[in-house]
């Protein structure tokens, strides 16, 4: 079945997802609902995982007992109606209140559907878990953790967001097109950094929101370079210290984002409804580049986002592109962030 299952999944895809449900509406139909299936499985992860007032080892047996139900490695779904009472989100704690509704529609797919879904989901449970164990504890000491170096960040990124691309890729190839070897390791590659470049957008976006729960991702290693120490990033005084090494983090996204760029046009010209899903995140992410390259990240009172109405007009936007020879190729471009 190649649809959204019900009113139900929808809904909850639809109020849990600011910014991907768009996309997800785009999609073709032949693996709309398998990806939008993946986003939910992954955000009820996310959920338990990110939950701020619970104990680091509580939150680690839900991980884990989900993990083993989806994978069908047990049978006995644990009880989520505490941490669902602690979210301050309405909708991911409703989402918590619908995991076996979530569980049950796995069965809706095929079985290399849901094996692809299945794989990528262990991934994102796996970096999950790693999180978890790396931030848990000075979370409940009051302090900050840091990532060490630049490849323990890369991984990360990998394990939450560049393992998407992969499943992403994967979908695509068994649904939708079909390339020679040669290209196929190329689009994989490219994949990946388009999952990486998403998520490096939501580590550089929420600093302080982190730090206020103990976790840093900009990597120790890094920070002392520049004089500086996890701590420092709760001074927003500190920006201008700060803004060399977040300057060339942003720099990586956008590498990322050009690799994401490189993704899509290797995307059959017939996919327009494949290739506007792929941009619309693209067009989003480069302009949340280009505002936080002027913006003050280290203050928390200033968050730093792309609106509602921009999210729209680049949305009408794609679609005129989509239909000019060219405009897709001219719009990448023009939005593209250029450092000064």
């Amino acid at each position: 079945m190649a649809v959204l299952i019900n009113a139900e999944i929808d809904g909850l895809l639809e109020s849990t997802s600011r910014s991907f449900y768009p996309t997800l509406k785009y999609l073709p139909k032949k693996i709309r609902g398998q990806i939008g299936l993946l986003y939910l499985l992954a955000r009820v992860a996310d959920t338990i995982a990110d939950s701020k007032h619970g104990e680091t080892q509580v939150l680690l047996q839900l991980l884990k007992s989900y993990n083993d139900v989806v994978q069908g490695q047990s049978q006995d779904l644990p009880d989520f109606s505490e941490i669902a009472g602690i979210q301050t989100n309405e909708s991911e704690a409703e989402l918590l209140r619908n995991v076996q509704s979530v569980v049950d529609a796995l069965d809706f797919y095929s079985a290399g559907d849901k094996e692809r879904m299945l794989e990528c989901l262990d991934v994102i449970v796996a970096g999950q878990i790693l999180d978890l164990e790396r931030f848990g504890p000075a979370k409940e000491g009051g302090g900050i953790s840091s990532l060490s170096n630049d490849e323990e960040l890369d991984d990360y990124t990998y394990r939450v967001a560049g393992c998407v691309g992969v499943f992403w890729t994967k979908m695509s190839l068994a649904h939708l097109m079909s390339l020679s070897p040669e290209k196929e390791v190329e689009f994989f590659e490219k994949g990946v950094r388009f999952g990486k470049a998403l998520q490096m957008i939501n580590i550089l976006r929420d600093i302080p929101e982190d730090l206020r729960f103990g976790r840093c991702y900009i990597p120790s290693e890094a920070l002392s370079r520049h004089g500086l120490q996890p701590e420092d990033l709760m001074d927003a005084s500190n920006i201008d210290r700060f803004r060399p090494l977040y300057d060339e983090y942003l720099d990586l996204a956008n590498d990322h984002f050009d690799a994401a760029v490189e993704y899509i046009r290797m995307l059959p010209e017939g996919q327009f409804r494949l290739k506007a899903s792929c941009m619309l995140p693209v067009l989003i992410g480069q302009r949340t580049v280009t505002l936080l390259r002027t913006g003050n990240i280290l203050d928390s009172e200033d968050r730093i986002k792309v609106t509602r109405d921009e999210m729209k007009s680049y949305a009408r936007k794609l679609l005129r592109a989509l239909l000019i020879p060219g405009g897709v190729k001219r719009l990448l471009e023009k939005n593209r962030d250029v450092p000064e």
